[in-house]
Protein backbone atom coordinates (compact mmCIF):
# COMPACT_ATOMS: atom_id res chain seq x y z
CA UNK A 1 0.00 0.00 0.00
CA UNK A 2 2.84 2.33 0.87
CA UNK A 3 4.62 1.57 -2.40
CA UNK A 4 1.43 2.31 -4.28
CA UNK A 5 1.10 5.69 -2.56
CA UNK A 6 4.72 6.57 -3.43
CA UNK A 7 4.17 5.61 -7.07
CA UNK A 8 0.97 7.68 -7.20
CA UNK A 9 2.82 10.65 -5.68
CA UNK A 10 5.63 10.41 -8.22
CA UNK A 11 3.08 10.16 -11.01
CA UNK A 12 1.27 13.30 -9.79
CA UNK A 13 4.53 15.26 -9.48
CA UNK A 14 5.59 14.16 -12.95
CA UNK A 15 2.21 15.08 -14.37
CA UNK A 16 2.32 18.50 -12.65
CA UNK A 17 5.81 19.18 -14.04
CA UNK A 18 4.74 18.12 -17.53
CA UNK A 19 1.64 20.34 -17.37
CA UNK A 20 3.74 23.32 -16.25
CA UNK A 21 6.29 22.71 -19.02
CA UNK A 22 3.57 22.40 -21.67
CA UNK A 23 2.09 25.65 -20.40
CA UNK A 24 5.48 27.37 -20.81
CA UNK A 25 6.00 26.24 -24.40
CA UNK A 26 3.44 28.64 -25.99
CA UNK A 27 4.96 31.53 -24.03
CA UNK A 28 8.47 30.66 -25.22
CA UNK A 29 7.26 30.43 -28.81
CA UNK A 30 5.49 33.78 -28.43
CA UNK A 31 8.73 35.36 -27.17
CA UNK A 32 10.60 34.00 -30.20
CA UNK A 33 7.97 35.41 -32.53
CA UNK A 34 8.02 38.80 -30.79
CA UNK A 35 11.82 38.98 -31.05
CA UNK A 36 11.59 38.90 -34.85
CA UNK A 37 8.74 41.43 -34.84
CA UNK A 38 10.53 43.87 -32.54
CA UNK A 39 13.75 43.45 -34.54
CA UNK A 40 11.89 44.48 -37.69
CA UNK A 41 10.37 47.48 -35.91
CA UNK A 42 13.81 48.43 -34.59
CA UNK A 43 15.34 48.35 -38.06
CA UNK A 44 12.54 50.43 -39.55
CA UNK A 45 12.68 52.92 -36.65
CA UNK A 46 16.44 53.36 -37.05
CA UNK A 47 16.12 53.88 -40.80
CA UNK A 48 13.33 56.42 -40.42
CA UNK A 49 15.12 58.31 -37.63
CA UNK A 50 18.38 58.75 -39.54
CA UNK A 51 16.62 59.32 -42.87
CA UNK A 52 14.58 62.16 -41.37
CA UNK A 53 17.87 63.88 -40.47
CA UNK A 54 19.01 63.50 -44.07
CA UNK A 55 15.83 64.97 -45.56
CA UNK A 56 16.05 67.97 -43.27
CA UNK A 57 19.08 68.98 -45.33
CA UNK A 58 18.21 67.51 -48.75
CA UNK A 59 14.96 67.94 -50.65
CA UNK A 60 12.99 64.75 -51.17
CA UNK A 61 12.18 65.85 -54.74
CA UNK A 62 15.87 66.37 -55.52
CA UNK A 63 16.66 62.98 -54.00
CA UNK A 64 14.06 61.15 -56.08
CA UNK A 65 14.52 62.98 -59.39
CA UNK A 66 18.20 63.95 -59.35
CA UNK A 67 20.52 62.29 -61.88
CA UNK A 68 23.84 62.95 -60.11
CA UNK A 69 25.11 61.21 -56.99
CA UNK A 70 28.28 62.61 -55.45
CA UNK A 71 27.45 62.27 -51.77
CA UNK A 72 31.07 61.63 -50.74
CA UNK A 73 32.35 64.83 -52.36
CA UNK A 74 32.75 68.00 -50.33
CA UNK A 75 31.06 71.36 -50.34
CA UNK A 76 28.99 72.44 -53.30
CA UNK A 77 30.07 69.38 -55.30
CA UNK A 78 27.75 67.15 -53.29
CA UNK A 79 24.76 65.94 -55.30
CA UNK A 80 22.10 63.62 -53.89
CA UNK A 81 20.07 62.35 -56.85
CA UNK A 82 19.51 58.66 -56.18
CA UNK A 83 18.48 57.72 -59.73
CA UNK A 84 22.03 56.64 -60.80
CA UNK A 85 22.13 54.18 -57.90
CA UNK A 86 18.63 52.90 -58.69
CA UNK A 87 19.45 52.50 -62.40
CA UNK A 88 22.64 50.60 -61.55
CA UNK A 89 20.73 48.31 -59.19
CA UNK A 90 18.00 47.63 -61.75
CA UNK A 91 20.56 47.08 -64.52
CA UNK A 92 22.36 44.38 -62.53
CA UNK A 93 19.03 42.84 -61.52
CA UNK A 94 17.83 42.81 -65.13
CA UNK A 95 20.95 40.99 -66.33
CA UNK A 96 20.62 38.56 -63.42
CA UNK A 97 17.00 37.87 -64.37
CA UNK A 98 17.98 37.07 -67.97
CA UNK A 99 20.45 34.51 -66.63
CA UNK A 100 18.60 33.02 -63.66
CA UNK A 101 14.97 32.82 -64.79
CA UNK A 102 15.37 30.56 -67.87
CA UNK A 103 18.12 28.41 -66.36
CA UNK A 104 16.34 28.10 -63.01
CA UNK A 105 13.00 27.22 -64.62
CA UNK A 106 14.64 24.71 -66.99
CA UNK A 107 16.45 23.10 -64.07
CA UNK A 108 13.20 22.87 -62.11
CA UNK A 109 11.37 21.27 -65.05
CA UNK A 110 14.15 18.72 -65.49
CA UNK A 111 14.28 17.82 -61.79
CA UNK A 112 10.51 17.62 -61.48
CA UNK A 113 9.52 15.91 -64.74
CA UNK A 114 12.52 14.22 -66.33
CA UNK A 115 15.11 13.28 -63.73
CA UNK A 116 15.08 9.80 -62.22
CA UNK A 117 14.62 9.73 -58.45
CA UNK A 118 18.24 8.74 -57.84
CA UNK A 119 19.49 11.40 -60.24
CA UNK A 120 17.34 14.02 -58.48
CA UNK A 121 18.81 13.06 -55.10
CA UNK A 122 22.28 13.76 -56.47
CA UNK A 123 21.68 16.75 -58.77
CA UNK A 124 19.48 18.86 -56.49
CA UNK A 125 21.93 18.97 -53.54
CA UNK A 126 24.77 19.80 -55.94
CA UNK A 127 22.69 22.62 -57.43
CA UNK A 128 21.88 23.95 -53.98
CA UNK A 129 25.58 24.03 -53.08
CA UNK A 130 25.72 27.22 -55.15
CA UNK A 131 23.55 28.88 -52.51
CA UNK A 132 26.19 28.10 -49.89
CA UNK A 133 29.09 29.75 -51.71
CA UNK A 134 30.06 33.06 -49.99
CA UNK A 135 29.08 36.04 -52.11
CA UNK A 136 32.56 37.54 -51.84
CA UNK A 137 33.86 34.44 -53.64
CA UNK A 138 31.30 35.08 -56.38
CA UNK A 139 32.55 38.66 -56.56
CA UNK A 140 36.16 37.70 -57.17
CA UNK A 141 34.97 35.03 -59.62
CA UNK A 142 33.16 37.76 -61.57
CA UNK A 143 36.16 40.10 -61.50
CA UNK A 144 38.96 37.63 -62.24
CA UNK A 145 37.22 35.12 -64.54
CA UNK A 146 33.96 36.36 -66.02
CA UNK A 147 35.13 39.90 -66.83
CA UNK A 148 38.35 38.81 -68.65
CA UNK A 149 36.30 36.22 -70.55
CA UNK A 150 33.74 38.83 -71.62
CA UNK A 151 36.47 41.30 -72.61
CA UNK A 152 37.78 38.86 -75.19
CA UNK A 153 34.47 39.41 -77.01
CA UNK A 154 33.86 43.00 -75.89
CA UNK A 155 37.31 44.62 -75.71
CA UNK A 156 35.89 48.10 -74.99
CA UNK A 157 34.08 46.90 -71.88
CA UNK A 158 35.18 48.41 -68.56
CA UNK A 159 37.04 46.26 -66.07
CA UNK A 160 34.28 47.05 -63.59
CA UNK A 161 30.93 46.63 -65.30
CA UNK A 162 27.31 45.68 -64.73
CA UNK A 163 27.33 42.77 -67.18
CA UNK A 164 29.72 40.44 -65.37
CA UNK A 165 28.24 41.37 -61.99
CA UNK A 166 24.72 40.69 -63.27
CA UNK A 167 25.69 37.34 -64.79
CA UNK A 168 27.26 36.13 -61.54
CA UNK A 169 24.37 37.44 -59.43
CA UNK A 170 22.10 35.46 -61.76
CA UNK A 171 24.20 32.33 -61.19
CA UNK A 172 23.93 32.92 -57.44
CA UNK A 173 20.10 33.03 -57.41
CA UNK A 174 19.61 30.03 -59.74
CA UNK A 175 19.36 27.58 -56.79
CA UNK A 176 16.62 29.65 -55.15
CA UNK A 177 14.51 29.83 -58.31
CA UNK A 178 15.13 26.19 -59.26
CA UNK A 179 14.41 24.80 -55.79
CA UNK A 180 11.24 26.83 -55.14
CA UNK A 181 9.93 26.20 -58.66
CA UNK A 182 10.58 22.48 -58.37
CA UNK A 183 8.74 22.36 -55.06
CA UNK A 184 5.78 24.12 -56.69
CA UNK A 185 5.78 21.63 -59.57
CA UNK A 186 6.00 18.65 -57.24
CA UNK A 187 2.87 19.87 -55.45
CA UNK A 188 0.84 19.36 -58.65
CA UNK A 189 -1.10 16.07 -58.20
CA UNK A 190 0.09 13.07 -60.19
CA UNK A 191 -3.40 12.33 -61.53
CA UNK A 192 -3.36 15.60 -63.51
CA UNK A 193 -0.24 14.44 -65.29
CA UNK A 194 -1.72 10.98 -65.89
CA UNK A 195 -4.85 12.52 -67.41
CA UNK A 196 -2.71 14.51 -69.84
CA UNK A 197 -0.71 11.39 -70.78
CA UNK A 198 -3.98 9.50 -71.32
CA UNK A 199 -4.98 12.12 -73.89
CA UNK A 200 -1.80 11.49 -75.87
CA UNK A 201 0.36 14.37 -74.60
CA UNK A 202 4.12 14.05 -74.69
CA UNK A 203 6.28 14.57 -71.60
CA UNK A 204 7.29 18.02 -72.83
CA UNK A 205 3.67 19.01 -73.46
CA UNK A 206 2.69 17.80 -70.01
CA UNK A 207 5.53 19.78 -68.44
CA UNK A 208 4.91 23.03 -70.32
CA UNK A 209 1.14 22.97 -70.81
CA UNK A 210 -0.06 21.23 -67.66
CA UNK A 211 2.46 21.28 -64.81
CA UNK A 212 3.91 24.76 -65.30
CA UNK A 213 0.49 26.48 -65.57
CA UNK A 214 -0.77 24.54 -62.54
CA UNK A 215 2.27 25.60 -60.49
CA UNK A 216 2.44 29.11 -61.95
CA UNK A 217 1.84 30.97 -58.68
CA UNK A 218 4.74 29.23 -56.95
CA UNK A 219 7.00 29.65 -59.98
CA UNK A 220 6.33 33.38 -60.31
CA UNK A 221 6.77 33.82 -56.57
CA UNK A 222 10.18 32.12 -56.85
CA UNK A 223 11.13 34.56 -59.62
CA UNK A 224 10.14 37.57 -57.54
CA UNK A 225 11.91 36.32 -54.41
CA UNK A 226 15.03 35.52 -56.42
CA UNK A 227 15.07 38.99 -57.97
CA UNK A 228 14.53 40.64 -54.58
CA UNK A 229 17.60 38.72 -53.44
CA UNK A 230 19.45 40.08 -56.47
CA UNK A 231 18.42 43.66 -55.66
CA UNK A 232 19.87 43.33 -52.17
CA UNK A 233 23.12 41.64 -53.22
CA UNK A 234 26.17 43.49 -51.90
CA UNK A 235 29.61 41.91 -52.26
CA UNK A 236 29.38 40.81 -55.90
CA UNK A 237 28.39 44.26 -57.14
CA UNK A 238 30.83 45.98 -54.78
CA UNK A 239 33.75 44.01 -56.22
CA UNK A 240 32.75 43.56 -59.87
CA UNK A 241 30.44 46.44 -60.85
CA UNK A 242 32.50 49.40 -59.72
CA UNK A 243 31.94 52.49 -57.58
CA UNK A 244 30.96 55.11 -60.14
CA UNK A 245 27.28 56.13 -60.06
CA UNK A 246 26.32 56.46 -63.71
CA UNK A 247 22.86 57.10 -65.09
CA UNK A 248 23.27 54.48 -67.81
CA UNK A 249 21.55 51.38 -69.12
CA UNK A 250 24.64 50.08 -70.94
CA UNK A 251 25.68 46.89 -69.09
CA UNK A 252 29.30 47.22 -70.24
CA UNK A 253 29.75 50.49 -68.33
CA UNK A 254 30.92 50.81 -64.76
CA UNK A 255 28.07 51.56 -62.36
CA UNK A 256 27.29 51.62 -58.66
CA UNK A 257 24.34 50.00 -56.95
CA UNK A 258 22.60 51.08 -53.77
CA UNK A 259 24.22 48.31 -51.72
CA UNK A 260 27.67 49.07 -53.15
CA UNK A 261 27.33 52.72 -52.14
CA UNK A 262 26.32 51.75 -48.60
CA UNK A 263 29.48 49.62 -48.32
CA UNK A 264 31.66 52.39 -49.75
CA UNK A 265 30.22 55.08 -47.47
CA UNK A 266 30.16 52.92 -44.35
CA UNK A 267 33.86 52.09 -44.64
CA UNK A 268 34.92 55.69 -45.25
CA UNK A 269 35.82 58.57 -42.92
CA UNK A 270 32.37 60.12 -42.70
CA UNK A 271 31.73 61.70 -39.33
CA UNK A 272 28.66 60.67 -37.36
CA UNK A 273 25.68 62.88 -38.14
CA UNK A 274 27.15 64.37 -41.30
CA UNK A 275 25.06 64.53 -44.45
CA UNK A 276 27.25 61.88 -46.09
CA UNK A 277 26.67 59.62 -43.09
CA UNK A 278 22.89 60.05 -43.07
CA UNK A 279 22.79 59.48 -46.84
CA UNK A 280 23.60 55.84 -46.05
CA UNK A 281 20.24 55.51 -44.32
CA UNK A 282 18.41 57.36 -47.08
CA UNK A 283 19.76 54.89 -49.62
CA UNK A 284 19.10 52.04 -47.17
CA UNK A 285 15.43 52.88 -46.78
CA UNK A 286 15.12 53.17 -50.57
CA UNK A 287 16.56 49.68 -50.87
CA UNK A 288 14.28 48.50 -48.07
CA UNK A 289 11.22 49.79 -49.93
CA UNK A 290 12.31 48.03 -53.12
CA UNK A 291 12.78 44.66 -51.43
CA UNK A 292 9.59 45.09 -49.38
CA UNK A 293 7.63 45.77 -52.56
CA UNK A 294 9.12 42.67 -54.20
CA UNK A 295 8.24 40.45 -51.26
CA UNK A 296 4.70 41.82 -51.04
CA UNK A 297 4.33 41.21 -54.78
CA UNK A 298 5.46 37.61 -54.32
CA UNK A 299 2.93 37.07 -51.53
CA UNK A 300 0.15 38.64 -53.60
CA UNK A 301 0.94 36.45 -56.60
CA UNK A 302 1.02 33.34 -54.42
CA UNK A 303 -2.41 34.12 -52.96
CA UNK A 304 -3.97 35.41 -56.17
CA UNK A 305 -3.02 32.54 -58.46
CA UNK A 306 -2.78 29.68 -55.96
CA UNK A 307 -4.45 26.48 -57.10
CA UNK A 308 -6.16 24.21 -54.59
CA UNK A 309 -6.09 20.49 -55.29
Amino acid sequence: MKNGSLAAGRFRRKRTWRTAWEGMIPKLLLVCALVSVFTTFGIVFTLLLETSSFFQKVSLIDFITGTEWTALFSGTQQKFGVLPLISGTLLVTGVAALVAVPIGLASAIYLSEYAHRQVRKVVKPILEILAGVPTIVYGFFALTFVTPLLRTFLPDMSVFNALSAGIVVGIMIIPMIASLSEDAMNSVPRNIREAAYAMGSTKLEVALKVVVPAALSGIIASFVLGLSRAIGETMIVTIAAGATPNMTFNPTDTIQTMTAYIVQAATGDNSYGSIAYTSIYAVGITLFLFTLAMNLLAQYISRRFKEEY
